[in-house]
């Protein structure tokens, strides 16, 4: 068999992580072991820096630059929202032949994942010998066949410091308190706010995921039983929280809806969301102190706030896509799976079995109410969060007997 010889081009594509740029280091830094790899490119605004041929030349690059690189939250190389479909696939696929492409690396996420899987069709139509590889990245943890993906770890070791922080000023200060995380079809990110509990009275006291149709009654009815019992309340709620019909509750709750470029309904970037939630609360129940936070773009990219297990497998999965491309001359998507208490291993999956599709929370994941998560979530989630939290404590010191009897 002869040996497959050209330039390797890498993009990203997609919401940033944390991570993401390690992924590109480590398809950079593997593919400067390969002869046959004669140049590597990387686009400049993902697919659409392809299209218009922004390309920069990474083989020049100074390794220590390229760690530096590695170690910054947000894509490097920038990114794009753009959705191709087949047509704008045959022009990416035109731009890389002319460019002689012959390996072609993308970290994204499910839909970067079928991109990779058009153009690697669009090169077998044409008899282009080409190795298309999707790397694996996105924040929502919702990529199938994968144990977890690069980006969430980080996000959720966010997340949960996030929860942390706002549980200690609701304590301090009583009341409701709400926070919108990301999540519009899959909850992991959500869930792993219950990563910050110490205590038994600590919050979040309530989790709501999209795998779990959300009653406003219900959800009332919860919040008075946890102000009840601990005089306050602490409340996760993921962005994408739907009725037993699938129908966003933000649709249903607001008078105005917000639709992207795309025509999603816009979700937690408004903050219409945890305020909508927020009046529900201060309507239904006599309780008056009632804030809201939508965490936002904040999760993805948190400087000083990065789980080094994330950091690792982000490298990992980057030289994994160059090995499996160039050693075994194959196409696919990179994937994770754990192995044992704790480790991983790294599989080629089909295109197929990972683009345009969504994991969801399994059952075993969400207590039987539907406004928690189990052990088995917390037992899954700590290890991808790269160590322990901040410690948190509490005075011990004993009461003093009241001399007024007040």
């Amino acid at each position: 068999m002869s040996i497959l010889t050209g330039k390797a081009l890498v993009a990203q594509g997609g919401g940033p992580t944390a991570v993401i740029n390690q992924s590109v280091v480590g398809v950079v830094l593997e593919a400067r072991k390969y002869p046959q790899i004669q140049r590597i490119y990387g686009a400049i605004g993902g697919v659409h820096g392809i299209l218009e041929e922004n390309l920069v030349d990474l083989t020049q690059e100074t390794e220590g630059n390229l760690e530096l690189v590695a170690a910054t939250p947000s894509s490097g190389l920038c990114s794009t929202r753009d959705k191709p479909d087949a047509e704008y696939c045959k022009k990416l696929f035109k731009v890389m032949q002319a460019h002689d492409i012959r390996f072609f690396f993308y970290c994204g996420g499910n839909d970067s994942s079928d991109t990779v899987r058009i153009v690697n069709e669009e090169a077998k139509k044409a008899g282009y010998e080409m190795r298309c590889v999707h790397v694996p990245k996105t924040i929502d943890n919702d990529l199938m066949v994968n144990d977890h993906c690069p980006g969430f770890g980080s996000a959720a070791r966010f997340v949960a410091s996030a929860i942390a922080g706002a549980n200690l000023d609701n304590r301090a200060l009583p009341g409701v308190y709400i926070a919108v995380i990301m999540g519009r079809h899959a909850g992991f990110l959500t869930a792993s706010s219950a990563l910050a509990k110490v205590y038994p009275d600590d919050g979040p006291h309530l989790i709501y995921l999209p795998e779990r149709a959300f009653d406003p009654d219900k959800f009332i009815a919860d919040v008075n039983a946890c102000y009840a019992k601990y005089g306050r309340c602490v409340i996760a709620v993921s962005e994408g929280i739907q009725d037993k019909n699938g129908t966003a509750i933000i649709t249903k709750l607001s008078k105005t809806v917000e639709k992207d470029a795309h025509g999603n309904v816009q979700l937690s970037g408004t903050g219409a969301l945890g305020d909508l939630l927020a009046n529900l609360i201060k309507e239904k129940t006599p309780i008056k102190r009632v804030r809201a936070d939508t965490y936002g773009y904040l999760q993805r990219s948190f400087l000083g706030c990065v789980s080094s297990t994330d950091q690792k497998e982000a490298r990992e999965v980057g030289q994994k896509a160059v090995q499996f491309a160039v050693l075994h001359g194959k196409d696919g998507s990179v994937t994770i799976h754990r192995v044992g208490d704790y480790a991983v291993d790294y599989r080629l999956s089909a295109l197929t079995d990972i683009a345009a599709l969504t994991k969801h929370m399994p059952d075993e994941f969400i207590n039987k109410e539907g406004n928690g998560v189990t052990k088995a979530f917390i037992d899954y989630c700590r290890p991808l969060i790269g160590g322990d939290l901040p410690p948190v404590a509490r005075f011990r010191a004993p009461a003093v007997e009241k001399i007024l009897g007040k």
